[in-house]
């Protein structure tokens, strides 16, 4: 299936995750209405790539209903995802399921590739038992203070194109776009994307899948801009470490998370788009 006017076959899709997949952060406007800031830390609802992905599907279908659930929860590493999220997932009955993890656990040093790919294809194979299609994602090709992560991630992004193989899967190519290697696709943590950054990986989800992108031109770059000087970027990169990096330093130290506490943003399939979000 390769037409953009092709009607996607999955009747109920389940995105399971971590913030990637909850769409830090691409928010959704307040309650009240206001637009909320994208590309830094809200109190609003997030949409991510995930939901428009959702968004996408439903329009194609047409008159055909297209469910909806998302149980990704920020902070979470792999293990917690297949646990807490898989058998949850697996009770609603996809046929569409998006599992993306893994990026919490290769963050840390002491990060083991074989146990992530073990857990990971161990999920895999579970979900594609059920009848579900699944959705991996590969990591993207990470730089700035982010390159130190560059080679794990490729490891990771070799063994899931392994798997994908193995067990009939499909990919998110997020390593192979390269519109996001722009640090202004990235929020101010440099580690979640914004509103535009999302909005290209749901494009790159279609293609993925099969499906013909909704914009062409997803993975264009942005128009060049001047660099910003040495001195800026010292003190953009000193502001980025007291905002980001000691809180995150400290979450570890104390043994908690971000998504301590959280419940999913949308717990139950639905039809798509709701008529309140």
């Amino acid at each position: 299936m390769s037409s953009h006017d092709s009607i996607p076959p999955w009747s109920r899709y389940v995105a399971i995750g971590d913030s990637f997949s909850e769409g830090l952060w691409d928010p959704y406007p307040y309650d009240d209405g206001t637009r909320a800031p994208a590309g830094t830390e809200t109190t609003a609802v997030q949409r991510g790539w995930t939901d428009r992905l959702a968004d996408h599907l439903a329009e194609r279908r047409g008159d055909e209903v297209l469910e909806y659930a998302n149980l990704a929860i920020r902070g979470k590493k792999l293990r917690q995802i297949v646990e807490e999220q898989v058998p949850v997932a697996l009770e609603m009955q996809p046929d569409l399921v998006s599992l993306v993890g893994g990026g919490n656990d290769i963050l840390r040093a002491q990060a083991d590739l074989d146990a992530l790919a073990a857990t990971l294809e161990a999920a895999v194979a579970r979900l594609r038992a059920s009848g579900a299609d699944v959705l991996m994602g590969t990591g993207f090709r990470s730089g700035g203070t982010l390159s130190f992560i560059r080679g794990r991630v490729g490891q990771y992004n070799a063994t899931i194109w392994s798997i994908a193989r193995r067990h009939g899967a499909y990919v998110l190519d997020n390593w192979g776009l390269r519109s996001v290697y722009d640090l202004r696709m990235w929020s101010d943590d440099r580690i979640h994307l914004t509103d535009e950054g999302h909005r290209r990986v749901a494009n790159a989800a279609l293609v993925g899948l099969g499906l013909a992108p909704d914009d062409e031109r997803f993975d264009d770059p942005m128009p060049a801009v001047t660099a910003p000087r040495l001195r800026q970027r010292a003190r953009e990169d000193a502001q980025w470490a007291r905002a980001h990096v000691v809180p995150w330093v400290q979450r570890r130290i104390r043994g908690t998370s971000s998504g301590d506490g959280r419940t999913p943003k949308w717990a139950e399939p639905k039809p798509w788009p709701p008529s309140e979000r």
